[in-house]
């Protein structure tokens, strides 16, 4: 049975430009907005249900079910998208120090586009057994990057990624096609 999505009209999305920090780029190479959907799955829909519904849009590939490392990391090979599948926390995007930086704590049915080149951590599990659906574009795999010298190269290669050409949780439209 497919899910009953949060109405597109009513959903609630939060959306941060972060600028760079230090060896950080964030938004500033491709101008994409981190973006937080509210409550786009119902309560109590699985991770099992969640990967489902996001394997059938045809736009991106669940990877790993797991919380967040407590590191502060970038992709710079592809865009992330997270589906909070269980508990809550406070998460930060953007790295230490900067002033831009944007905290926010997340919780089930939410989830969060993460583009490339956009720092991200856990900061603290709010509730017990924070679990979130980690998913990159189809074709795609991740690296990790931490803003060190000598991640130049894979940095500048962030401006050729292809944005989303469909939205990974709604389709054929959506938060990802509007910005």
């Amino acid at each position: 049975m497919p899910l009953t999505l949060h109405p597109l009209q009513t959903l609630t999305l939060l959306t941060h430009q972060i600028p760079a920090h230090n060896l950080v780029p964030n938004t500033s190479l491709q101008h994409k907005p981190l973006l937080i959907y509210r409550a786009a799955f119902p309560p109590l829909t699985t991770a099992a249900q969640i990967e489902t519904h996001l394997r059938s849009t045809g736009v991106v590939e669940p990877a790993w079910r797991y919380s967040m490392y407590a590191t502060s990391h970038f992709h710079s090979t592809s865009h992330e998208v997270l589906a909070i599948s269980r508990g809550g926390a406070r998460l930060l995007f953007g790295g230490e120090g900067n002033a831009g930086a944007v905290e926010v704590g997340v919780g089930e049915g939410d989830v969060v586009v993460v583009p490339a080149g956009v720092a991200h951590r856990l900061v603290e599990e709010r509730e017990g057994g924070f679990e979130m659906v980690g998913c990159y574009p189809k074709g795609y795999s991740w690296d990790m990057c931490y803003g060190k010298r000598g991640e130049e190269a894979k940095i500048e290669k962030i401006r050729t990624l292809p944005w989303f050409e469909r939205d990974p949780v709604y389709g054929d439209q959506g938060p990802v096609l509007d910005v």
